[in-house]
């Protein structure tokens, strides 16, 4: 397959790629020196869209681009940072998939649980109906919808809507860790707001499984089949780390630091991954603590290691 990846030098993409090591693999990257130097010279990287007529060259598109929404403070000028990194390369790619006559059969492009916006204890899938006003699903709606205008009976659509992904060098876990490993750990807020979590492992195994299942189109859960409360969530990573687990970090405090980014962490997604489990996908992690033991524990520091 010849396929156009973005965000390849993201936290997900530089886990995927090396998963695609018999296909053609083009990145967009706004610098490609570091992209070449990240993920080495098998690859093609361009530096924008505007080197491409069309994208009829390409069997398929993974579109992981976007702004990082959890790093900063939600500014005015954060959010529409947030916002067109994701919304504008979405549209930017569907228009050179409709500008072709042969365009690629699959288009996957990212999202997040946070389109279901909080939904306290209740369980759900994709089938839940959300039209609320907070950020971040309205982030996700619009970014849906101009990945959706690319479906087409030649062109199938996924969306990756995506929980916490676990991988020990990136994301949410990894400005976790200090914290803890310095026995500083413990819940946030109530800690009764579910935790959707998914390991890296099984992320870019539920992409390369769309990939190759041409079944498969719509939305999809990119979250384990065991979502846990921060509460849990955040006792096995203290067990998993052998640290205390004393402390809580209190609603009104994060609010104080992050601001209505807070929301990200105080919201409850119980969200199952129900789709991608009737296509037959199997999670390599299905249950917290072997994914964490995997990730941060003793285990991988011995795999690491190389011993």
């Amino acid at each position: 397959m010849n396929i156009l990846v973005t965000g390849g030098t993201g936290f997900i993409g530089k886990a995927l790629l090396p998963h695609l090591t018999h296909e053609r693999i083009t990145v967009l990257s706004r610098n490609p020196a570091r992209a070449y130097q990240q993920l080495g010279h098998h690859i093609t990287v361009i530096e924008t869209l505007h080197e491409l007529k069309d994208l009829d060259a390409f069997d398929a598109v993974i579109n992981l681009a976007g702004e990082p929404i959890i790093n900063k403070r939600w500014t005015d000028r954060q959010k529409q940072e947030i916002c067109q990194s994701r919304w504008t390369i979405t549209r930017e790619l569907v228009d050179k998939i409709k500008a072709g006559t042969n365009p690629p059969e699959i288009f996957i492009s990212g999202s997040a649980v946070g389109f279901y916006g909080d939904q306290q204890s209740r369980s759900f899938d994709e089938s839940l109906e959300v039209n609320c006003q907070d950020f971040a699903h309205q982030v996700c709606r619009q970014w849906e919808e101009a990945a959706q205008a690319a479906q087409s009976e030649r062109t199938r659509v996924c969306l990756l809507r995506t929980g916490i992904v676990l991988g020990r060098h990136g994301g949410a876990l990894a400005r976790m860790l200090p914290a803890y490993q310095l026995g500083f750990g413990g819940p946030i807020g109530t800690g009764e707001q579910y935790f959707p979590w998914i390991h890296l492992q099984d992320m870019v195994k539920g992409i390369l499984f769309l990939l190759k299942h041409p079944e498969a189109n719509g939305a999809y859960n990119f979250t384990a089949p065991n979502p846990v409360t921060n509460q849990e969530f955040s006792r096995t990573l203290a067990k998993v780390l052998h640290r205390p687990h004393f402390f809580k970090t209190p609603a009104w405090l994060l609010r104080l630091g992050l601001g209505e980014a807070a929301t990200l962490l105080l919201d409850s997604q119980r969200a199952l991954p129900k789709r991608l489990q009737d296509h037959g996908f199997h999670f390599c992690f299905p249950k917290l603590e072997h994914a964490l033991e995997e990730t941060v524990g003793d285990k991988s520091r011995i795999d690491a290691s190389g011993v």
